[in-house]
């Protein structure tokens, strides 16, 4: 894990476990041994957290009252729980989790009287579960190759069956209720292609980078998908 990773595990496990936390406790919060669980408090507290306590007492992080707390209207936090709780949706548990724990960072650093609204909202979202197709393709390579820009190696089964290996340049991933897609530059035919992720047999990365491609690629897919619209609308 990336240190930098493992500081914010580790401040967020502060936030949101009762204190005083365990060193025990926040070792296994944070997958580390409790001599770099040692260090990486230290590490911390260098870097200007308050955090008091000690070894077999337990931890206790203090907000800096310096800083005013972060403050949202009620609307604003109805919108962040109800999105959050909506990534249930996509199916994917570990961004479903990453939302949880974000959300709980946010909370944290709530004054009283917003955390308890954060607490208690009233707007909800009641979808049936998603009835897309089963993923085989791990996700979190699909997002770390989006993210790092890293080709991919890619065997895709198409909607009738026929099957196709390429190297692509993932640029994105969309969910809806009935499909999981993957848009890509795909090497192979030098244009745009989204693929189905259910149809995605195998994906490995092949060592190669299209940095810094990405972001004009999807500027010139986007611009190329409002020139399309604007065709069929006149």
């Amino acid at each position: 894990m990336a240190r930098t990773d493992r500081l914010m595990r580790l401040m967020d496990a502060l936030r949101r476990l009762p204190a005083p936390v365990t060193a025990a406790r926040l070792a296994t919060e944070t997958g580390v041994s409790r001599r770099q669980l040692y260090r990486d408090i230290a590490t911390l507290r260098a870097g200007g957290a308050l955090i008091d306590g000690e070894a077999g007492l337990g931890y206790r992080l203090t907000e800096d009252p310096a800083l005013p707390p972060q403050s949202f209207s009620r609307l604003e936090i109805e919108a962040l729980v109800l999105a959050v709780g909506d990534l249930r949706q996509t199916g994917d548990a570990a961004l479903e989790a990453a939302g949880q724990s974000a959300l709980a960072r946010i909370i944290a650093t709530l004054a009283d009287q917003q955390a308890r609204q954060a607490m208690h909202t009233v707007l909800r979202s009641f979808r049936p579960p998603p009835t897309r197709a089963a993923v085989a393709v791990d996700m979190a390579l699909l997002r770390r190759a989006c993210w790092e820009e890293l080709a991919l190696d890619l065997r895709y089964r198409d909607l009738k069956g026929r099957i196709t290996e390429r190297e692509v340049w993932p640029l994105g991933i969309s969910y809806s209720d009935r499909t999981l897609m993957l848009l890509v530059w795909c090497c192979l035919r030098q244009d745009w292609r989204i693929f189905h992720a259910s149809g995605i047999e195998q994906a490995e990365l092949n060592g190669r980078s299209f940095r810094p491609r990405r972001v004009s690629l999807l500027r010139e897919y986007a611009a190329t998908q409002a020139r399309t619209e604007s065709s069929i609308q006149a």
